[in-house]
């Protein structure tokens, strides 16, 4: 059954009356999810099915197993409503929204119509600043582990990947490497970065500080910033985005921050991301270079799928989502920590994502980490290989699920997995 999360239905989660479903499992079958449908499918970067007996639980591609808020469905369905999907321009509603959000959610000021531009999707946006920004074959910074989107999108686009590799202090959290980041910068001339802020795949809510930090060396160095922030809302209890635009001055002029309601709402297959750039040479010409393939425009249901998400209705939704998945975090950290010996991890700040590195489990039990995933995979544990975010020995692991199916794999991963007689 497929279910619809209720405006009127109530139900107690720990101390607190949750209005929205996140307790039931879609059932996504044959509804158009890669997450469930390219399971097992040959010839592609999906998982391997289960083995006989066990059904497979989808933890891996980045999108979650709830139903959207339901101001979305309310927009769309009432958009639907008249009977002609002509040519159109975006809305005042639509920029609005988005100012409003921004502001609501991240403490942006002095954001602008102007300042706010269409993008399919990111990574189409971040090649776009590329393409104005550098030549073809010139270096770009990013750092490691690093996002499978960016890696491809890269090495498909004709850029030169140089990884900034972070360094995990003593307390298990990821930290960027400033002197590698600046060493790197200097001998590889290089005058563009991604930032992936919040981090993916390893979670990091970064501060004020490291964000400064960094921007400090990019300045000196006279390097632009591509900033992904898709990940901005979705952060767990007891952190707040900082935009890498609000660092200083130089952030401020020097960064196009790339945004979208897809990640947040559940709504990827609506298509539909947005841009932030204050820096008047660099919108033009971004929005020049975006324009070239005719390709970038904005759906109108998608538009209004994001006036729907951007409600106040939305934002309530939203609480809600941040302390399911926070709950969700908890209990799966406490886990690993407690019972899967040789299993290490930072505890997420942001994301619905862990990574997980395996290396000293696979060794102590003889196994390769294609091994280890497929004793996974095999028990019906749908989960991501690590090693296309350049950690050899991880495995990166969705938890936007109910919490019983969390609960639920985390049983077979101890019984039948890590802890198998």
């Amino acid at each position: 059954m497929i279910f619809c999360s209720g405006m009127n239905s109530e139900y107690s989660f720990g101390r607190t009356m949750m209005k929205y479903d996140f307790e039931t499992m879609l059932e996504r079958h044959g509804k158009d999810a890669i997450a469930v449908d390219a399971i097992g499918q040959p010839g592609g970067f999906a998982p391997a099915g289960p083995k006989e007996g066990f059904d497979a639980i989808p933890m891996w591609v980045a999108d979650m197993n709830f139903a959207t808020a339901p101001s979305i469905q309310e927009a769309i369905r009432k958009r639907t409503d008249h009977p002609a999907f002509g040519y159109f321009d975006p809305s005042d509603a639509y920029y609005e929204a988005i100012i409003h959000w921004q502001e609501s959610r991240n403490g942006v000021q002095h954001l602008e119509k102007k300042h706010i531009g269409y993008e399919n999707g990111v990574l189409g946006g971040v090649i776009s600043t590329l393409n104005v920004l550098c030549s073809r074959g010139d270096p770009v910074l990013v750092q490691s582990p690093t996002y499978i989107g960016f890696t491809k999108t890269l090495q498909n686009n004709g850029y030169r990947i140089v990884h900034n590799p972070m360094k995990q202090d003593a307390d298990g959290i990821w930290r960027l490497d400033y002197e590698d980041m600046e060493k790197k910068i200097e001998d590889h001339h290089i005058h563009a970065t991604i930032f992936c802020n919040p981090h993916n795949p390893c979670g990091r809510v970064w501060t004020p500080e490291e964000i400064r930090k960094a921007m400090e060396i990019f300045e000196k160095h006279d390097v632009w910033v591509v900033s992904d922030e898709i990940w901005s809302d979705l952060l767990l209890t007891g952190y707040r985005h900082t935009p890498t635009q609000s660092a200083n001055e130089y952030a401020r002029q020097h960064t196009a921050a790339f945004y979208a309601p897809s990640k947040t709402f559940n709504l990827a297959g609506l298509v539909g991301s947005y841009h932030i750039i204050y820096n008047e040479w660099l919108r033009d010409r971004q929005k020049k270079e975006a324009s070239l393939s005719a390709y970038n425009g904005m759906n109108v249901l998608s538009m209004h799928a994001l006036t729907g998400a951007y409600r106040p209705e939305g934002e309530e939704w939203l609480e809600q989502l941040r302390e399911t998945l926070s709950r969700n975090v908890d209990y799966a950290v406490d886990i690993i920590r407690e019972k899967f010996r040789g299993v290490s991890l930072m505890k997420p700040e942001g994301t619905y994502m862990l990574f997980l590195h395996c290396e000293e489990w696979c060794r102590n039990h003889g196994k390769s980490i294609g091994e280890l995933q497929k004793m996974g995979t095999d028990v019906g544990v749908a989960w991501q290989d690590g090693r296309m975010f350049q950690d050899p020995w991880g495995i990166r692991m969705n938890l936007a699920l109910p919490f019983h199916k969390v609960q639920e794999a985390f049983d077979r991963l101890d019984r039948y997995v890590f802890n198998a007689g």
